[in-house]
């Protein structure tokens, strides 16, 4: 049974005062709730070597993919293969961040993972700014969360700067038009950068200009001027670049290919993102205690969980019984999507029956833990709930 603290004061106000205004953005609020979820110390460090274990484990996953040409199994667009080896080989391609979706931890249940958002992983301000601004809010200390995302995330900026010493630290940050959450997510990360010695910018990602022979740039609407950045982070999905932008991923793979800008998350990052290294990991290491058993076909004698190969937030995912009948489904629209089963478990649930999804978020090494809820199936419409240790 997951306990609750209610806490009276919400963060708002902290985050105001902190100057941090940018962290309240349309998209944030409703997840600001004054419930926190109770961890023990020991919970805490659970996941925290549950997420480090699994990293491990999902660069041997990679690898095994690249080995064995599995890209057309994980549904990875042909013309991102070569971008994927390219920067899966460049030690100076680093990953600068992503977060676990983990079951269990909870009255003694085993941490297992549900997937791994690699490429575009959101929650980035309810995890590093909210949760933090309502202990300090409601006077207690920030000891009492596992939460350094933001200052590890400045590291991974730093260590980015420092093994990229051949290129200027500017970065290009992008989102896509229209979803103001990204906006936010992104906000936080230009914070880091800046604060690691980057000089940062922001455009929309159809303010974006791309040359093969130059690298990306940016045109300031105060002069006209096109500017040049080292570096691009891109909160816009790999797929979606391979299959509606060919031209792009093309300029995408000569741009990095000579060394004219490094982008960020990096592309080997879609090995991580697509579903089917779920079944790639249950075959390198079946029953292991941290995976559920995962198949290209429904598990016999089985309840289970089909996912589709790229899909986002919970979108078209199905839970089966042990029959492969349909019980619950999540609408979206990826259902042309080939699927992976995975084994179901039920995740832990409070008194009034909602259920708890932990999010252990990775930048180099485990960081920050925060809470999605919301019923069986955690779509986008679930609420992010931070945590205390107790």
């Amino acid at each position: 049974m997951v306990k609750l603290k209610s806490l009276p004061n919400p963060p708002q106000a902290a985050l105001q005062k902190a100057g941090w205004d940018w962290a309240l953005g349309t998209d944030t609020a409703p997840y600001v709730v004054n419930d926190m979820v109770i961890v023990t110390e020991q919970q805490a460090g659970s996941y925290y070597e549950a997420a480090g274990t699994l990293y491990d484990m999902l660069i041997e996953a990679g690898q095994h993919a690249i080995d064995h040409n599995l890209f057309r199994e994980m549904g990875i667009p042909e013309n991102l293969v070569e971008l994927i080896k390219l920067s899966w080989s460049d030690d100076r391609q680093i990953h600068l961040y992503g977060r676990f979706d983990l079951a269990g931890g909870f009255n003694d249940e085993p941490v297992k993972l549900i997937e791994f958002n690699a490429d575009t992983a959101t929650c980035v301000p309810e995890t590093a700014v909210v949760q933090w601004a309502h202990l300090r809010m409601n006077g207690m200390d920030e000891s009492r969360q596992f939460n350094t995302l933001f200052e590890t995330l400045v590291g991974q900026f730093a260590y980015l700067k420092a093994e990229n010493g051949d290129l200027t630290p500017s970065m290009l940050f992008s989102a896509m038009r229209g979803y103001p959450e990204d906006d936010t997510n992104v906000a936080v990360l230009m914070e880091a950068a800046k604060e690691a010695g980057f000089d940062v910018e922001f455009a929309y990602i159809d303010d974006v200009e791309f040359s093969n022979g130059e690298g990306i740039f940016y045109q300031e609407p105060e002069h006209g001027h096109f500017v040049r950045f080292d570096f691009w982070f891109k909160l816009v999905p790999w797929e979606h670049i391979g299959a509606d932008e060919p031209e792009l991923a093309a300029m995408l793979t000569e741009i990095v290919k000579n060394r004219k800008a490094v982008v960020l998350n990096p592309a080997y990052t879609l090995l991580f993102q697509s579903k089917y290294i779920l079944k790639i990991l249950w075959d390198l290491y079946p029953y292991h205690p941290l995976l559920l058993q995962t198949e290209r076909d429904v598990l016999p004698h089985k309840k289970s969980v089909s996912k589709v190969l790229l899909g986002r937030e919970g979108a078209n995912v199905v839970i089966h019984d042990e029959s492969g009948a349909v019980l619950e489904t999540a609408a979206g629209e990826y259902d042309d999507q080939p699927r992976i089963y995975q084994e179901y478990v039920a995740l832990p649930t409070d008194e009034g029956g909602y259920t708890y999804q932990a999010g252990v978020f990775y930048a180099g090494e485990a960081c920050a833990l925060g809470f999605r809820r919301g019923g069986k199936i955690l779509d986008n419409t679930a609420q992010f709930v931070g945590h205390v240790v107790d």
